[in-house]
């Protein structure tokens, strides 16, 4: 099995796409907006990719947070809030907050879950800083390290009752970003005492069975490689400090902030101790030389692969979602703001 999620370039397979997977075995695959026409279209193609390799537990994965971060969008999916509307409820009562991250969660969920989707790149751990770039900005679920854990834990929570696995992103931290990881790469000055701030929630939630890298330079921890492609942050940050045995995986190895070639990145990041490498933009010559640089998937990754699919499907209960939603509505709506 080649360590490598894979995007898909449509709607549907192509044949290309169809031999190149059956013969390179990734993973798992990453679906977008434009793989996402309909409900009905959107089912078939995710059963088509299940019946590849003929896994019922097939890491189908989407990034779909809510607000500006959400690839199936009204009219044919529900509308959800982005993580600040959360924080703004948190700051007025805590426990109503909680409790409307974790319904919206799994609300959420049983839309994926009807799609035949299993992951959600979801939630963000990343502490909002003031002064930061926006990129991730109203994604946060807060500023305070423990506030952003426990609506982090309730989407987690939410997420696992619909059968779907949530992912915590981006370690060891996103929220001092000063530049859009998408474009270039930011580089975080901040000493150990304010890093321990950023890695908290991450270290609360440790036990998450799935975890992402964010593309940021702390040279306080190496000021040569970011943390994607850092031996050091990888083992020493994430893996003991934070104390992560989940299944991690890079963020967008194709986003700007590194550099390189994209088969280059990708070993470059197996190498550094990810577990795998994701590559979104389902550009067929990438993909083709990601399954012949990497090296087959290890035991332990395998392991932690299949444990963090172990509970994903199973039965829906459809009829919850209006239940679910009505109940988020009504919490949210004590802060005198809509959903």
């Amino acid at each position: 099995m080649t360590p490598a999620i894979f995007g898909i370039a449509g709607t549907q397979l192509s044949a290309d796409e169809r031999a190149f997977f059956a013969e390179a075995d990734p993973a798992g695959y990453i679906l977008f907006g434009r793989n996402c026409e309909t409900p009905g279209q959107l089912r078939i193609l995710t059963d088509d990719l299940r019946s590849i390799h003929g896994r019922d537990k097939t890491f189908i994965s989407i990034d779909q947070e809510g607000g500006r971060v959400a690839r199936l969008r009204p009219p044919h999916w529900s509308g959800f809030p982005s993580g600040e509307a959360f924080d703004n409820l948190y700051r007025l009562a805590p426990a109503s907050a909680i409790e409307a991250a974790r319904v919206n969660a799994e609300a959420l969920g049983i839309e994926l879950a009807e799609a035949g989707i299993t992951v959600d790149f979801h939630p963000p751990l990343d502490v909002r800083q003031a002064g930061a770039h926006d990129v991730i900005g109203d994604r946060a679920l807060g500023s305070e390290p423990m506030q952003v854990a426990a609506l982090g834990r309730a989407i987690l929570d939410g997420l696992a009752r619909a059968g779907v696995a949530g992912c915590i992103k981006h370690m060891p931290g996103h929220g001092r970003t000063t530049t859009d990881t998408h474009k270039e790469m930011p580089t975080v000055t901040a000493g150990e005492e304010e890093l321990a701030l950023d890695i908290a929630p991450f270290r609360a939630l440790n036990t998450a069975l799935i975890g992402m890298t964010g593309h940021l330079l702390f040279t306080a921890w190496d000021a040569e490689n970011p943390a994607t492609l850092s031996p050091f942050v990888i083992d020493e940050i994430i893996r003991k400090r934070i104390g992560f045995d989940g299944l991690l995986l890079t963020d967008d190895i194709d986003m700007e902030a590194l550099d390189g070639t994209i088969p280059e990145r990708s070993e470059r990041a197996i190498a550094a101790g990810c577990d795998l490498v994701l590559n979104c933009w389902a550009k067929m010559d990438d993909m083709v030389a990601i399954a012949e640089r990497l090296p087959e998937m290890s035991g332990e990754v395998r392991r932690r692969l299949d444990a963090a699919l172990a509970e994903t499907g199973g039965q829906i209960d459809c009829a919850r979602k209006s239940e679910l939603l009505a109940k988020r509505d009504s919490l949210l709506a004590l802060t005198g703001q809509a959903a």
